[in-house]
C-alpha cells in the first residue's frame, strides 16, 4: 500500500471518510469475538484500493466493509469475483449474510458512512439480522445442474415414449417432403412439448433423491434444451457428506445419460442477498 492509500484508509479508523469517499459492503456477519485482529480481513477488497477489508461492529453483528469512492461498480467479472472471494472467505470462520453486489454506503450531512452503517443498518435492522444469522448458522449452499449428454438419444427416447409422435413421423417419411410442412410443424410443436414434460418429470427425480438431506431450495434458469435443473440447496454442515453421496448416488444410476456439475460450497446468495438503501442523499 501507497503512503497516500494509507492515508485515504486511516480515515476508516478514524470515523472521517467524506461524502466522496464511501464504504462498499459485501456481508454482514455474527462478531465472533476477536478475529481478527483488529478487525480487519486479509481479503483484497474490490476496485484495488489497497485498503483492507474491516468490519464494523455492533453488538454481536458487524458489516464487513471496504473503503471505495461513490461509484457505480460494473458487473464484471472482475467485481463480481473481488465480491464473491470476500464472501468466500469469511465463510471458513463465520455464518454470512450475503450483501447485494454494488452496495456503498455514502455519506450525509449528519453522519459519515461509517456511521450510518451503525445507526441505519446495524441498529436498525438488529433482530432481522440477527434471526436470519439464526438461520443460516452452520449451513451452506451448493449447486447442481444436470445436463442430457446426448441430445439425438434424448429425442430418440420421446418419439420412443409417445406414440402419436411415432405415428406422425412414419407417415412424414413416407411422403413428399413439399407436401409435409405443415406435418412436420406439428410434430416440432408436440416434440417441444413432450421435451418440456420430460424435463420436468426428470427434474423432479433427481430433486426428490435429494431431499433427505437439504434444508431449502431455489430453482434457477435453465439454459438451452440439455438443461435439466439448475438448482440451487441449502444444506447443514453436518448433513454435507450425505449430501455428496446421494449426488454421486444419481450420477451412477444415470450411467453417463445425464452430466452433473457440483459447486460448493458457497456462500448462501439464492437464499439471502440483503438489499441495503445507503446511497447519496438527495436534494428535495
Amino acid at each position: 500500500m501507497t503512503h497516500s492509500e494509507q492515508q485515504v484508509c486511516n480515515k476508516i479508523e478514524e470515523k472521517s471518510v467524506t461524502s466522496e469517499e464511501g464504504l462498499y459492503v459485501y456481508a454482514i456477519i455474527g462478531n465472533g469475538g476477536e478475529r481478527p485482529e483488529g478487525g480487519k480481513f486479509d481479503f483484497p477488497s474490490i476496485g484495488n484500493t489497497g485498503c483492507e477489508v474491516f468490519r464494523i461492529t455492533y453488538r454481536d453483528i458487524a458489516a464487513v466493509v471496504s473503503l471505495s469512492p461513490v461509484i457505480r461498480y460494473p458487473v464484471s467479472r472482475e467485481n463480481t469475483m473481488a465480491h464473491q472471494k470476500v464472501l468466500e472467505g469469511l465463510m471458513r470462520d463465520f455464518t454470512v449474510l450475503p450483501v447485494r453486489f454494488g452496495t456503498i454506503a455514502a455519506g450525509k450531512s449528519d453522519l459519515s458512512p461509517t456511521g450510518r452503517i451503525e445507526e441505519e443498518v446495524l441498529k436498525a435492522r438488529y433482530e432481522e439480522l440477527k434471526d436470519l444469522l439464526t438461520k443460516m448458522d452452520n449451513k451452506i449452499e451448493l449447486g447442481l445442474k444436470a445436463f442430457w449428454s446426448n441430445m439425438r438419444v434424448t429425442f430418440e427416447e420421446i418419439v420412443r415414449e409417445n406414440r402419436d409422435i411415432k405415428i406422425l413421423k412414419e407417415k412424414i417419411a413416407s411422403k413428399n417432403p413439399l407436401h409435409t410442412y405443415g406435418a412436420r410443424a406439428a410434430v416440432g410443436e408436440k416434440v417441444k412439448d413432450a421435451l418440456e414434460r420430460k424435463k420436468t418429470k426428470e427434474e423432479k427425480d433427481i430433486l426428490n433423491a435429494l431431499k433427505a438431506a437439504y434444508v431449502d431450495m431455489r430453482s434457477n434458469k435453465i439454459f438451452g434444451d440439455n438443461m435439466i435443473t439448475n438448482a440451487a440447496f441449502l444444506v447443514e454442515k453436518s448433513k454435507v457428506e450425505q449430501f455428496d453421496k446421494l449426488v454421486n448416488k444419481l450420477n451412477a444410476a444415470y450411467s453417463g445419460r445425464v452430466k452433473f456439475k457440483y459447486v460448493g460450497p458457497v456462500p448462501p446468495c439464492n437464499f439471502v442477498e440483503l438489499v441495503i438503501m445507503l446511497g447519496e442523499e438527495k436534494d428535495g
